[in-house]
């Protein structure tokens, strides 16, 4: 297709790239590995394999943090070779379509508009979308009607707690608990109940892997130093544990989305109580996640099918579907 247009959600974990020329959605890690402080030594997944594991010449970093971004220098650079990857080599012209969380200050939207313009790629065109309607696109929700949707993205820093009604947000709330804070919680558990240290990533493959070892009803095989001994040490974990350690974090997200639905109008808790949760995100399908807030608010809990994806696959609603284009807007018009 002659005319290119792109959907880019930046995560604090993945960015995600919606590609209108292939109907395809690029995930990747947010990361890049700067090598004697001015040398790119690696970039995305490849990064994240060295994550760790790197000599003190070598520093691995998250240019987002918190859902804002924090390294505007080398988030530009990361978009700049992601789009060279896309693009086999050759930059062109093309409309770019970005998410924004709701609850971030003007300031900080603007900065998402100018990291596109600053990183040389080329753009024609920068578009704004809030991240929650971009969110229920992605989950097949027609969120241009008039029914209130409560739509509920874990990320990995932050979680996003919407109410969505005629292509717009009624109530948004961000707070900071997140995929990260369950890996911390592993780590604590961990040391504290078995004396022994473990890295960040062997936290991130517990959780991620505690859904599958809860159905073969085993434990986490986990590697780390004994504090003991200093020593390298295998543990099983029970996954009883893992499930204890992540339960607090658990409720904090229940207890915000039950604030939010104390604000909401009558008539779209209605539509709500009907139509239940929309839970999506890199970490929303963690432990027993679904299950405490279907008990803890009384609602069903309909579960992303793509959960990482979503607010990529619904940028690319908008840029497809031209009945969507008005809920992206020019960041120029900040009244929206």
């Amino acid at each position: 297709m002659a005319n290119y247009a792109f959907g880019i959600d930046l995560g604090t974990s993945n960015i995600k790239i919606y590609n209108r020329t292939d109907d395809s959605v690029l995930v990747e890690k947010n990361m890049i590995a700067i090598e004697n402080k001015r040398n790119i030594f690696a970039y995305g997944n490849s990064a994240f394999e060295m994550y760790e594991k790197t000599p003190g010449n070598i520093n691995i970093s998250y240019p987002l943090n918190n859902g804002v971004i924090a390294d505007i220098q080398n988030m530009e650079t990361l978009v700049k070779y992601f789009m060279v990857d896309l693009m086999k080599g050759n930059i062109r012209p093309a409309d770019y379509y970005i998410a924004v969380p709701w609850d971030v200050t003007e300031v900080e939207k603007r900065a998402f508009k100018d990291l596109i313009k600053e990183s040389n790629v080329k753009a024609k065109r920068v578009m704004v979308v809030d991240k929650a309607v971009a969110d229920g696109l992605g989950l097949g929700i027609d969120v241009k009607n008039s029914q209130g949707v409560l739509v509920v993205n874990v990320g990995f820093d932050t979680t996003e707690i919407s109410i969505l009604s005629l292509g717009g947000i009624v109530l948004s709330k961000l707070i900071k608990v997140g995929g990260k804070k369950f890996d911390e919680a592993i780590k604590s558990a961990v040391r504290r109940e078995y004396n022994l240290i473990i890295g960040g990533k062997t936290a991130e493959n517990v959780k991620i892997a505690l859904n599958e070892l809860s159905e073969q009803n085993t434990g986490a095989v986990v590697y780390g130093r004994d504090i003991v001994t200093g020593l390298p040490v295998e543990r099983e974990i029970p996954i009883s544990l893992v499930d204890e350690c992540m339960t607090e974090h658990f409720n904090t997200i229940i207890d915000n989305i039950k604030v939010i639905l104390e604000r909401t109008p009558p008539e779209l808790a209605a539509d709500i109580y009907r139509h239940g949760i929309y839970l999506t995100g890199g970490a929303s399908q963690v432990g027993k996640l679904s299950q405490l807030m279907s008990k803890g608010t009384g609602l069903k809990v309909n579960i992303s099918e793509h959960p990482i994806e979503s607010v990529a696959l619904g940028l690319g609603k908008i840029i497809n579907d031209v009945n969507y284009k008005s809920v992206a807007y020019a960041i120029e018009g900040m009244s929206k």
